[in-house]
């Protein structure tokens, strides 16, 4: 992969956008904010400057290749830097994943910029980063870019970031709120518009609900988890939603919101609301989602269940991990809306060294260190062993030079 980062109009949104960024000799980063957040900094206040780094790559490290188990080895003898961008839904898992990689190798630069995963693939798709975080996998268009742009071989999926999507609401009085598919699929689609409608009453036959009118919540910008709620919409309610799932909102009328920090800024704003959002930036109210007989509740526990359930999609490309979601699940405690999150990056990269880097950053976030420090940080499920030794077997086929 030819790296273009400031050949490209893509790298100046980059740039201009949030930026996590983690140098070396430096203390861990500041928590993750709507602003400009840096792990080069030890107060509060954002990095300065608005273009990427662009340090040359030094040192040439030996990789180590994944211990057995898929333990992570930190390579010796790396420095340089990495330039992701992409998922939103992944911003407070990648802050600590910077933080604790800066604790293994000071001398590697890693920033992220959470512009939205269709953002981010573009980006990565144009050459002007090493990786892309996205909520939803290459399609196969996508992935005939990849080959022009990583070489023949193309790119790989990897899933290192498993999260409920919470339906936040915003509707004081009204705790424990439960929404069958259905209903939730007829409030998105604004054919149900009061909170006390007969259907919401059905599904919540003990609340006291008032007749405030609904304010519909969605994404403005290009969003995997746009993607991937809708298409739990499309499995769990196919007569009540027909819109065909992409990483666009289709319907029109609602309050738009760029980001997931900002679907939570409007819920949390705005008294009658509902959205969607990562769970792990909802702080307020969420509702229970029917399945099967049962409602249940956002949790790592709970998403991690739909996920085990789930099959690998076909791409063709040997080592992708791409999933194919069990949507529509009746398993009992299962929550099915859930978002996996990929890391994508090239199985070939021109330089040998920024392979490395690549490499071996992707092994600490896919190992039991990585995952356990995002699940504090973000509430995600950690993969599970048996995923991580795939995980560490796709990244150990990623070459250079």
């Amino acid at each position: 992969m030819k790296l273009n980062r400031f050949g490209s109009t893509v790298a100046i949104a980059m740039a201009a956008s949030l930026v996590l960024t983690a140098c070396g000799g430096n203390e861990e980063g500041d928590d993750t904010t709507s602003e400009e957040t840096s792990a080069e900094e030890t107060t509060d206040e954002g990095a300065d400057g608005g273009e990427a780094t662009d340090a040359p790559a030094e040192g040439g490290g030996e990789t180590e290749e994944p211990a057995a188990g898929g333990a992570y080895t930190p390579a010796e003898g790396l420095s340089g830097d990495l330039i992701g961008a992409g998922a939103s839904s992944q911003e407070s898992a990648v802050t600590a994943w910077i933080a604790g990689y800066l604790e293994v190798q000071p001398d590697v630069s890693v920033g992220y910029t959470a512009v939205g995963s269709g953002a981010g693939r573009e980006q990565f798709l144009a050459g002007a980063t090493d990786y892309a975080g996205s909520d939803a996998y290459l399609d196969e268009e996508e992935q005939a870019t990849a080959a022009e742009v990583c070489g023949p071989e193309g790119a790989i999926n990897l899933p290192l970031y498993i999260s409920p999507v919470a339906v936040p609401y915003n509707l004081p009085g009204v705790d424990g709120l439960q929404l069958s598919p259905t209903t939730l699929a007829g409030i998105f689609n604004q054919d149900i518009t009061t909170w006390n409608d007969e259907a919401i009453a059905a599904d919540n036959p003990d609340a006291d609900l008032p007749d405030t009118p609904i304010t519909v919540v969605n994404r403005s910008d290009e969003s995997g988890t746009t993607e991937n709620f809708m298409e739990y919409l499309s499995a769990a309610a196919p007569d009540a939603w027909t819109h065909e799932a992409g990483d666009a909102w289709p319907v029109p009328g609602g309050e738009a919101a760029a980001q997931t920090s900002g679907v939570m800024q409007v819920v949390n704003s705005t008294e009658g609301s509902i959205g969607y959002a990562d769970a792990s930036a909802v702080t307020g109210q969420s509702a229970a989602i029917g399945v099967g007989d049962e409602f249940v509740a956002f949790s790592p526990e709970a998403a991690a269940k739909v996920v085990d359930a789930s099959e690998p999609a076909d791409t063709g490309v040997e080592g992708d991990l791409a999933l194919d979601l069990a949507r529509d699940t009746t398993e009992s405690g299962a929550y099915p809306i859930v978002l996996v999150s990929y890391h994508i990056a090239c199985k070939h990269y021109d330089d040998a060294n920024r392979a490395d880097l690549v490499k071996d950053y992707l092994g600490y976030v896919a190992s039991p260190e990585g995952q356990q420090v995002a699940a504090d940080a973000a509430g995600s499920a950690p993969i599970s062993d048996e995923m991580r030794a795939q995980v560490m077997e796709s990244i150990s086929m990623i070459q250079g030079g």
